[in-house]
């Protein structure tokens, strides 16, 4: 059965609202009545959209999965060498859509879930697993074949670590900030 525009909107809107509510809280010690309230609608209604706390917390994490695939997807199409191509990779994982406070919580806490959840893992796998492939894919052209696996470490290990680090500190995020010293590692990665 195909799901309804209405349902897909409702839907959008509490993942949203449990965006907002999560980068406010800085924790997952949020209600769904906290998450209805912020989208303007029944803790019963969100019951309805999503059966548990669980599963709405599980969406919300989806939904920033798809934003920044979609995001990278775009970006990688519009950029022309293989370094330009590892700017658009940076460029999509600090967009303000994703490095922005509460977008920033979350994905922290989502890391957190990770360590119990099995299907927050699986998903993190996924990130983990596409952000890898888009980076070795273009490092190939960049530098020796000896050094691609640990520059993509490396580059993944600094795009993670400067989440982690922002969702530590208060205040808003500084997407330029991170960009550059992303930035910079690459460039020392390809010089070397």
């Amino acid at each position: 059965m195909q799901q309804s525009k209405r349902s897909r909107d409702r839907q959008n809107e509490l993942i949203e609202a449990a965006l907002s509510v999560i980068g406010r809280a800085g924790s997952l010690d949020v209600s769904v009545s906290q998450i209805a309230g912020q989208a303007g609608v029944s803790s019963a209604l969100a019951h309805h959209y999503f059966g548990s706390k669980e599963d709405l917390l599980f969406a919300t994490q989806r939904h920033l999965l798809t934003l920044f695939r979609q995001d990278v997807v775009a970006r990688l199409a519009a950029a022309p060498t293989p370094r330009a191509r590892l700017s658009a990779i940076v460029e999509a994982s600090f967009s303000p859509l994703q490095f922005n406070a509460g977008t920033v919580a979350a994905w922290t806490i989502f890391y957190l879930r990770a360590q119990s959840s099995r299907a927050n893992s699986r998903l993190l796998q996924v990130y983990v697993a596409r952000l890898r492939a888009n980076l070795v894919h273009e490092l190939r052209s960049l530098i020796s074949e000896t050094k691609i696996e640990a520059a993509a470490e490396s580059i993944g290990a600094m795009i993670d670590g400067l989440y982690l680090r922002q969702g530590l500190r208060k205040g808003a995020a500084d997407r330029e900030a991170a960009i550059r010293i992303t930035e910079h590692l690459i460039d020392t990665l390809v010089r070397s």
